[in-house]
């Protein structure tokens, strides 16, 4: 459980969609209050979801081999296999847009536009921003997530930490950029604004990696667990 929560929360904090949000928002006037929204809804989100999946189970586990163990296997076998397609529906789709800008020579026009886009998040509200991290939460990573809280044993105190764990490292890249932004405002604008010029041209691929890497993990992981 503590191994497949921890790639799980290590994949989400580097989920690219998230992140350009969050860059914008902290980036905006009175940035880091509403990165500060955006990272409590964020959390609220997590722990909602564990506490309906620990209510559900009673913290506690279903025996092995029952039909609940493998219902929850199955959805989580589902949930791997549907981040493989979208990740290669998103690889065909870049492709072909990728060839419709070359063949168009759009390339200049994309550049002039983007302005005209960064002037409106920065009208986002401290609720907008509370918002957007719900809106952007990477519901099928959480849910594949929920599928191995199923397991945690909350007698034990490991598993208590073992979801505290993957609450912060869920979180981590968020709360790096809230803490940098307030502590050294002028420098993180900078970085920020870096971060923000790479994401405009490689989030396709971050996506298509990081939800390829981790539904294969979850494919092979389910696998290996009914069959075993």
């Amino acid at each position: 459980m503590v191994l497949d929560l921890l790639i799980i929360g290590l994949v989400i904090t580097l989920y690219p969609l998230p992140i350009a949000a969050f860059v914008v928002v902290v980036s905006a006037p009175l940035g880091p209050r509403k990165g500060l929204a955006f990272i409590l809804a964020w959390l609220a989100c997590l722990v909602a979801v564990i506490t309906l999946v620990l209510f559900l189970t009673d913290g506690r586990p279903p025996p092995p081999r029952s039909p609940a163990s493998t219902a929850v296997l199955m959805i989580k076998l589902a949930l791997g296999l549907a981040l493989i397609v979208y990740s290669e529906r998103k690889r065909r789709r870049r492709r072909t847009a990728d060839a419709r800008h070359v063949a168009a020579d759009e390339k200049p026009v994309a550049s002039k536009r983007r302005p005209k886009k960064s002037s409106r998040m920065d009208q986002v509200t401290v609720w907008s921003a509370a918002s957007l991290a719900v809106l952007l939460q990477p519901w099928g990573m959480v849910g594949l997530a929920a599928t191995i809280v199923v397991q945690a044993d909350l007698s034990h105190s490991g598993s208590f930490l073992a979801l505290t764990t993957f609450c912060v490292l869920a979180t981590s890249s968020l709360l790096a950029m809230e803490l940098y932004m307030v502590f050294a405002p002028q420098r993180a604008q900078q970085a920020l604004a870096d971060l923000r010029a790479w994401l405009d041209h490689h989030k396709e691929q971050a996506i298509v990696v990081t939800c390829l890497v981790l539904g294969l993990w979850t494919v092979g992981r389910s696998l290996y667990e009914l069959t075993a």
